[in-house]
């Protein structure tokens, strides 16, 4: 007799192409999932190809084709999939010529501009936005007034603020006004909070490259796939770098 084989419900889903495992552990904990006619709020369940599971009422298939796109987010588009304010969605530029359910990877806040991922893959979401994957985000800043070199140098080694701590791999003035910063931990409007914190307005913010991949050649509102060999860094980077974080808390 064959024997199916379980995977956790919010893997299911993600894989589904839903969103990355973490926010599907979100929607299940909201109560919007059921297996075999039962709600699931709590994690843990593991689910075979024959259980029927679904989300919002609307059966989850396994998607078929794994689509990944690097798109240029125009300023002034959301990163979300609804909004009350009828703002414009980041995925509406992708939308009408990709007929698939897709979800972005991170995000560029509504005035920021620049390069973000979109995909149905949840399991290359959640490796990328692990803390421990170290991708680096390149951004240019421009401020509303001059930025003192001092304040790159403290980013550089670490700014406390509200007791979170702030740290650029690299950051380095181009201009009177513009700096180019480097990231890789991802944390909430980091830039803004550290240019906020030493009174310093930002004009505009803009995302130039996510790891191997530049914004360079794709226009603003355009998007293209990435390439296998972008898809293959980006994995094994992450990977690498979780695998890493978890043998050293062991050792």
């Amino acid at each position: 007799m064959e024997i199916l084989k379980s995977i956790r419900l919010q893997l299911k889903l993600a894989r589904a192409g839903i969103s990355s495992r973490r926010q599907c552990e979100r929607i299940i904990t909201e109560g919007r999932v059921s297996v075999n006619g039962k709600i699931v709020r709590k994690l843990g369940l593991k689910v075979t190809p024959d259980d029927i599971v679904r989300l919002d009422g609307q059966l989850v298939r396994n998607s078929e084709k794994k689509i990944y796109i690097a798109l240029h987010k125009p300023s002034g588009y959301l990163c979300s999939d609804f909004d009350p304010e009828n703002r414009p969605l980041a995925r509406d530029l992708i939308d009408i010529a990709v007929k698939k359910r897709i979800f972005h990877v991170g995000r560029l806040d509504y005035m920021s501009s620049g390069l973000i991922f979109f995909t149905n893959d949840g399991e290359f979401a959640s490796t990328l936005m692990h803390p421990s994957g170290r991708v680096e985000k390149e951004y240019i800043v421009i401020a509303k007034s001059d930025i003192p070199a001092e304040l790159m140098e403290r980013f550089g080694r670490g700014i406390t603020i509200d007791r979170v701590r702030y740290n650029a791999v690299r950051a380095k003035k181009i201009g009177s006004r513009a700096a180019r910063i480097t990231l890789v931990e991802g944390k909430n409007r980091e830039l803004r909070r550290v240019f906020s914190h030493s009174s310093l307005g930002i004009r505009s913010l803009h995302r130039i490259r996510i790891g191997p991949v530049r914004v360079n050649g794709i226009a603003s509102g355009h998007f293209r796939h990435l390439k296998v060999n972008e898809i293959r860094i980006l994995m094994k980077h992450s990977q690498e770098r979780v695998k890493y974080r978890k043998f050293k808390r062991r050792n």
